[in-house]
């Protein structure tokens, strides 16, 4: 099958990861996907393949253990596992995310004691920022750090953890007051703890709870929870990088690599709602031919197939820039609020597509359907994705004078 969205320049390791990937997603993941999301049953099945391939070790340093591939690899592997089911792409985004922000701002001892084990899938990574009451206001947040001798005694309530129960190490950003006078801008008193716990529901360690899987709409199948901190204490080696007041900047730089995997997470959803169209469209008769030879329907999938490839261009856009060292913010930004807005679009028209059929669990189109209002609004909604474009805009062409 001809296929949309191809990558000029890759590297025959590249090809043959994402060859890999692309074969285990066709094999493995897309014949059980619907029924384990109908029934938001674990894939453990299928984290224990990805475990196999080596994918929880992809963007680790190869000192630590892993493949030391590139973000862009590693959004591309996303992108395909995506197109095979959106909840598994979920399941080692968050783990990345905490693999990174180790990788780029830990202490050589929190490197050299995570890493080889998260490269393995040993250890699993979760990463919390938001909170019930403040939504994408990362400024607002309650929850706190208070230090006592060697340790820090945390307390609070963060929401909406991806891999909450599952995880092994969360990476938890708090506001921490100690050595940050009163007047201090909210995101300079802000610090990122490296909390282990073991995987689970309930008290997960003495302080920790984490209450139980949060029912959704889509995006099943992977745990989503809250983690409730009462008295939790940490000791003073698992402030992320050993010194408090940075954890804003770290989880920023983080979830920089988040959006570039939501983006390739819309960029899988669309081709796979595509897919299925292109395919319903040849297969189902009106009026005496396949409705794939009406104008209306090929115009439609014309309008799919560009939205796919577009989103796709900017999704690896965004990747380069990360991977070069360079600013990425507006990049990332764009790429993630063009290829969501444009994934749900392309979802909707094959959904169309199917007619009432569409409506069917029996089909797929059904839980892709679910699946992408959440890439709406994770890693930050549209509304915040316009923010930080139009900010940077504004600073790369400021009139001078």
């Amino acid at each position: 099958m001809a296929r949309l969205a191809q990558t000029a320049g890759l590297t025959d390791v590249q090809q043959e990861i994402l060859k890999t990937v692309r074969e285990f997603v066709d094999k493995e993941i897309i014949p059980v996907a619907t029924e384990l999301e109908h029934r938001d049953e674990y894939p453990q099945q299928i984290v224990d393949g990805l475990k196999e391939l080596g994918l929880f070790g992809l963007m680790i340093p190869e000192e630590y253990g892993g493949l030391g591939e590139s973000l862009l690899t590693y959004a591309l592997c996303v992108e395909e596992i995506a197109r095979g089911w959106m909840s598994v792409s979920g399941i080692i985004n968050t783990h990345f995310i905490v693999a990174y922000m180790l990788k780029q701002h830990g202490t050589q001892e929190q490197k050299e004691y995570f890493l080889p084990r998260m490269a393995l899938g040993e250890v699993r990574g979760a990463f919390s920022m938001s909170e019930p009451g403040l939504g994408s206001d990362v400024s607002a947040i309650t929850s706190k750090a208070v230090k006592d001798g060697d340790e820090y005694v945390l307390n609070g309530q963060k929401m909406w953890l991806t891999n909450g129960g599952s995880s092994t190490l969360v990476a938890v950003l708090v506001r921490s007051d100690e050595g940050h006078p009163e007047g201090t801008a909210p995101h300079k008193s802000m610090t990122t703890f490296l909390v282990e716990k073991e995987p689970g529901f309930g008290e997960v360690r003495p302080g920790l709870t984490i209450p139980g899987k949060i029912d959704k709409m889509g995006y099943k199948g992977v745990d989503t929870t809250e983690l409730i901190m009462d008295g939790l204490r940490i000791p003073a080696n698992r402030v992320l990088g050993g010194q408090t007041g940075r954890g804003f900047y770290q989880m920023m730089d983080g979830v920089e690599v988040g959006r570039v995997n939501v983006a390739a997470r819309g960029c899988g959803v669309a081709q796979r709602a595509f897919e299925l169209g292109v395919s319903y469209a040849q297969q189902r008769h009106t009026f005496g031919k396949a409705i794939a030879q009406h104008q209306a329907i090929q115009f439609k999938l014309a309008e799919m197939a560009t939205k796919v490839e577009a989103a796709h261009a900017m999704m690896v856009n965004a990747a380069h820039k990360k991977d070069s060292g360079e600013r990425n913010d507006l990049e990332a930004g764009m790429a993630k609020y063009l290829a969501s807005e444009y994934c749900k679009e392309v979802v909707e028209d094959a959904f169309r597509i199917h007619g009432g059929y569409g409506f069917s669990k029996e089909y797929e189109i059904e839980r892709l359907y679910r699946e992408a209002p959440m890439l709406l609004i994770g890693e930050g909604t549209a509304e915040i994705q316009k923010m930080i474009i139009g900010r940077r805009l504004l600073e790369e062409y400021r009139v001078q004078g």
